[in-house]
């Protein structure tokens, strides 16, 4: 491996590094209470059908972490 490439891979490595930092911090500690309220108010709703109703609610429930 020549010093070109791993100084690439050093790049690479404190790159990936960062982008894991970002999200870390990033992460909201309520998300997953949050979308699970949404979905349990979702299947409260009158005015659809209830396979829409289950459909929508298992789909915000699918954006859990």
């Amino acid at each position: 491996m020549t010093e070109e490439d791993e100084a690439f891979n050093e790049i690479e490595r404190q790159a990936q590094q960062r982008k894991e930092s970002v999200r870390a911090a990033t992460t909201n500690p309520y998300r997953d209470q949050v979308i699970e309220e949404v979905a349990q108010h979702i299947e409260k709703m009158k005015g659809f059908g209830q396979d829409t109703i289950s459909s929508l609610a298992i789909y915000i429930r699918s954006l859990k972490k």
